[in-house]
């Protein structure tokens, strides 16, 4: 049989690469981090000056997805303690290998059959959007013997491409999810359509700030939290009352993305 040349071999390296799955590699420098954590808080106080409220009300939760131990150690040394994942499995690889004392949130879609992982796994879940999905949590934390802190999630703009619920199926849904003994519900969350433009996010922002109103009058108790802004638009979240703002490229910088022969969310 012929003996594959250098250049045909080399060919099929290329080919397999191009159709293994994209994974998201960090870019991080530290001295980088360290400079974008310091304008960030500094933006985070504006805001609420502008907004006339106490920055120790705004909990800065970095988005750490795709980026590795190190980064998150150093953000650590930083001061930051908050971090935010949006798949389990990554997450489960991951927080391990991080400092101890930090604490973490799944902001992603959970999926009914990670469960018994993101409970043992994180302090709040925020992406709740459905009953049965709650019932899940509970389940699963009545196993762990411990009560999960969750946010409800709200699409407000009835974007196919995202999770969510739809504002009648929460008010309709959300008396059954306060009454499961082993979840707490702490307040909503949102992802408002993309802009250039970060004023257009304010309506969306306004509008989760309404629903949270109408939220604790059904429950008849006070919903603590509304996380609703990201690295384009969290100001304007700030100003609208945002308690918890979900901030990744603003602080660990971009991310780009490596090809990789396998499909592990690592």
């Amino acid at each position: 049989m012929p003996v594959a040349s250098e250049k045909d071999s080399a060919a099929r390296l290329s080919r397999k690469a191009s159709t293994a799955p994209r994974k998201a590699v960090s870019v991080f420098r530290q001295m980088d981090l360290a400079e974008n954590f310091s304008t960030i808080r500094g933006r985070i106080e504006e805001a609420c000056a502008r907004g006339k409220r106490n920055p120790a009300d705004v909990a800065l939760l970095a988005v750490s997805k795709g980026h590795p131990p190190e980064a998150i150690a150093a953000a650590a040394q930083l001061g930051q303690t908050l971090f935010g994942e949006n798949k389990v499995q990554e997450a489960k690889a991951k927080i391990p290998l991080c400092p101890g004392r930090l604490n973490w949130h799944m902001i992603g879609h959970l999926q009914s059959n990670k469960c018994r992982d993101a409970v043992q796994l994180f302090d709040m879940i925020e992406g709740v959007d459905s009953l049965a999905l709650a019932q899940e949590i509970d389940r699963m934390s009545e196993k762990a013997a411990k009560t999960t802190r969750i946010l409800l999630e709200v699409n407000l703009a009835g974007e196919s491409s995202k999770f969510g619920y739809k504002r009648i199926q929460l008010l309709a849904e959300l008396a059954a999810i306060n009454q499961l003994p082993r979840v707490e519900i702490h307040g909503l969350m949102t992802v408002p359509p993309y802009s250039p433009t970060p004023e257009r996010s304010r309506a969306f922002f306004q509008q989760l700030r309404g629903l949270k109103t109408d939220c604790e009058k059904i429950i008849g108790a006070p919903l603590p939290h509304l996380s609703m802004g990201m690295s384009g638009d969290f100001e304007i979240a700030i100003e609208e009352g945002a308690t918890i703002v979900r901030i990744g490229t603003a602080l660990f910088g971009p991310r780009s993305y490596a090809r990789k022969s396998f499909d592990q969310d690592l």
